[in-house]
């Protein structure tokens, strides 16, 4: 994938009170980040931030972390917040890979996952966020009966996440390869590519699963 570099975003995002810049020395104590008890929902991968922070909006007694690898994505997502942030949203910039060394044992209630790279040849599997080893790190860091969303449009990569997931000895909750004409399509909150693949009639795949 090849991103447009946006100039002065690392510069922007430094600035911004809303991007949480010392992430690791936060680990375990990420309720005193919003002053609050209530729990923590994490967006790995958000994009441009349009569903992390809707969701926020739309739950103000939850809490929501957005994280993205890419300053020059990143800063969009910021770019929405400007006039209205909601009080309970947070943002990370940084490698999904180290999301062990950021939140501690049962600090999450749930992890979503849209429309992630789908890292299309074999030899990069292990970088898919839906391969075994990222589910071993998602179970460290999720409460009990905490669960995992995962939403693409890409078949291959959904039937790889479906094979992952019992690999990885998690249960599915439910699973729908149209999500828009299925009885789980109340209260869903689209992202920016769900958006413009759903208006062009591509099926949404999703799945929920827990470990």
């Amino acid at each position: 994938m090849r991103l447009r570099n946006v100039k002065g975003s690392r510069e922007t995002i430094a600035a911004n009170p809303l991007v949480i810049q010392d992430i690791t020395e936060q680990k375990g104590h990420w309720h005193e980040v919003f002053g609050n008890d209530q729990p923590i929902y994490i967006e790995i991968g958000m994009g441009k931030g349009q569903f992390i922070i809707e969701m926020a909006r739309r739950n103000p007694d939850k809490n929501y972390i957005g994280i993205e690898k890419y300053s020059s994505v990143l800063v969009r997502a910021l770019e929405k917040c400007e006039t209205d942030a909601p009080e309970n949203l947070r943002f990370i910039r940084m490698d999904a890979e180290a999301i062990l060394d950021v939140f501690a044992e049962n600090e999450v209630s749930g992890i979503y996952l849209n429309f992630s790279d789908p890292w299309p040849k074999d030899r990069h599997a292990k970088r898919r966020l839906t391969y075994r080893d990222f589910w071993d790190r998602y179970r460290k860091i999720l409460k009990p009966e905490g669960e995992v969303v995962f939403k693409t449009d890409n078949r291959p990569l959904f039937d790889f996440s479906l094979e992952e997931v019992e690999i990885a000895g998690w249960s599915l909750v439910n699973v729908t390869f149209d999500l828009h004409h299925s009885e789980y399509v109340e209260g869903n909150v689209m992202t920016e590519y769900e958006a413009k693949f759903s208006a062009k009639g591509n099926p949404i795949h999703r799945l929920v699963a827990r470990a």
